[in-house]
């Protein structure tokens, strides 16, 4: 009985196993960098899914980061990521990369 329910136990286990030498996917290419420059036509429009789309689109970013009103967020720098600030009105008040 013990060794059905050890072999039941590793049957999951065995489904995450890769074997050396398989072609295994390549991450992704360390393209998106930010460009804020390119996006600040958003600034003044309102906070909104679509314009978060637009302004990844258009800053080349690979993230989007909100910054709501009020809100403290960390200082660490990344270089594929824009950030978007918006006041209590809903408004993009900035867009900056980092």
């Amino acid at each position: 009985m013990k060794t059905i329910l050890l072999a039941a136990a590793t049957i999951p286990l065995a489904a995450c196993a890769t074997a050396y030498g398989e072609d295994t996917p390549s991450p992704p290419s360390a393209g998106g960098t930010c460009n804020a420059e390119a996006a600040q036509s958003y600034v003044g429009s309102e906070a909104t899914p679509e314009a978060g789309a637009a302004i990844l689109e258009e800053s080349g970013a690979r993230t989007l980061r909100w910054g709501p009103p009020n809100s403290a967020w960390t200082m660490d720098y990344r270089q594929d990521r824009v950030n978007v600030r918006y006041d209590e009105d809903m408004t993009i008040t900035e867009i900056t990369c980092g």
